[in-house]
């Protein structure tokens, strides 16, 4: 298990992963919902980024265009696949992220596929996981996964998704604090759910929502409900090898001041799990 952090593009000339290599980690994911920059240009650039830094691009994180409303009352229509009037759109979009990434040398896509259905006979079920096969599809003939973020679904429906699918290629990636803050679940528990399927996480921590219309807050890791300990231990018993990826949802010296803290704590319950 390796422990990396969070990456966004950055604009101009400069290396990508200049910050990342600064926390003293060896991996990432590139985080960017901005589709015009899945070209071969810049794929060429985020892998001599790579090399030159040496951090590793663990997956491309790959978001859409259209409205994202992080909430419980906008967010079934506004996220993901689930929205009929996004998804032929979005669709596209990944399919061009997975073009990107497998250009980059990353061995996946990842992004929320939003409000999927509890319920299999609700016709959004159908039609989400229509697109989402069409997805995974696409990834496959470019040799690269397709894996969803945990958080707007509850475990078994991601289990079910990818059941369902009948691809090879669809995986997981844990958000230990989004099941949390969006109260669909615990991690620990969670892993008794899909834990064959989680490919990599974003490590992350929050509290359980406090009304119906709100997500809970991300804190800092350590400060949450996730309780890491039992977490990675529980990973290293089921075999996990993946990318453990730190993100730090706020900004300014105290998100650098978390996230160097992060590292080292994440590191030592590694190496413990491990024993």
């Amino acid at each position: 298990m390796e422990v990396g952090v969070l990456s966004s593009p950055r604009q101009g000339e400069g290396n990508t992963f200049e910050m990342i290599a600064k926390y003293g980690v060896r991996t990432t994911q590139l985080c960017n919902w901005n589709a015009a920059l899945w070209t071969r240009e810049y794929a060429a650039k985020i892998r001599q980024d790579s090399k030159d830094s040496g951090v590793e691009l663990a997956a491309v994180w790959a978001g859409y265009s259209g409205p994202a409303v992080w909430n419980f009352i906008d967010g079934p229509v506004t996220l993901g696949l689930v929205p009929p009037v996004y998804r032929e759109q979005r669709v596209a979009e990944l399919k061009k992220g997975a073009d990107f990434a497998a250009w980059a040398g990353a061995p996946a896509i990842i992004t929320h596929c939003g409000f999927i259905p509890e319920n299999p006979k609700d016709p959004l079920y159908e039609g989400t996981l229509a697109a989402i096969v069409e997805v995974g599809r696409h990834c496959a003939a470019n040799g690269v996964g397709f894996w969803f973020e945990t958080g707007q679904e509850t475990p078994v429906v991601l289990l079910r998704v990818i059941e369902d699918s009948g691809l090879k290629n669809l995986g997981i990636n844990l958000d230990t604090a989004n099941l949390i803050l969006y109260g669909k679940a615990n991690p620990l528990d969670a892993l008794d759910v899909f834990g064959a399927h989680v490919r990599n996480l974003h490590a992350k921590d929050g509290l359980y929502p406090t009304n119906g219309r709100e997500l809970g807050h991300e804190v800092a890791i350590g400060k949450g409900k996730v309780g890491f300990p039992k977490v990675i231990r529980r990973l290293h018993e089921l075999g996990f090898t993946g990318q453990i990826v730190i993100e730090r949802e706020i900004s300014g010296p105290q998100q650098a001041k978390d996230i160097q803290k992060s590292v080292g704590y994440l590191r030592r319950l590694v190496a413990k799990a491990q024993g």
